[in-house]
């Protein structure tokens, strides 16, 4: 016996997170977007407003990419909202952007884990990556501007 009563309903329910986690993805990619830019013109210099906009731009191709993916998987276009406010201060910003972008790699990881797609396993360990070179950089800045 199933320990649970009906499995069709179970493998709905699954996927039906798996769809929440892909748009939670999309919200944290559209509100870092938004973040980055803000932080970018907070900058103390050239160097790290550049640095801060090629993180923003590797966010934006994220984004574009988990997109993609939710179209692919509902045939609908998301509506993503900023779920997150960005501080509004150099070094407070820096931090917050720290611990999302750490956060953020364990939570893709868990959907590649949960992924049964190989393209989408792909993706989301390769944005993965990503967020965690982002946050060494951040770090850095951080590290430094203390």
């Amino acid at each position: 016996m199933y320990p649970f009563t009906n499995y069709h309903d179970a493998i709905y329910r699954q996927s039906n997170k798996f769809i929440n986690d892909i748009e939670k993805a999309i919200n944290g990619e559209y509100s870092a977007i938004d973040c980055y830019a803000k932080l970018a013109n907070l900058a103390p210099n050239q160097k790290e407003r550049e640095r801060i906009l090629e993180i923003r731009q590797d966010e934006i191709r994220h984004y574009q990419q988990f997109v993609q993916i939710y179209r692919e998987l509902t045939g609908k276009v998301p509506q993503p909202k900023i779920v997150e406010e960005c501080p509004g201060r150099y070094l407070s910003g820096l931090e917050f952007a720290l611990q999302d972008e750490q956060k953020t790699v364990d939570f893709y990881m868990e959907i590649a884990d949960a992924a049964t797609d190989q393209l989408i396993k792909g993706t989301f360990r390769r944005v993965a990556i990503d967020e965690q070179n982002h946050a060494v950089w951040f770090l850095y800045f951080f590290t430094k501007a203390k």
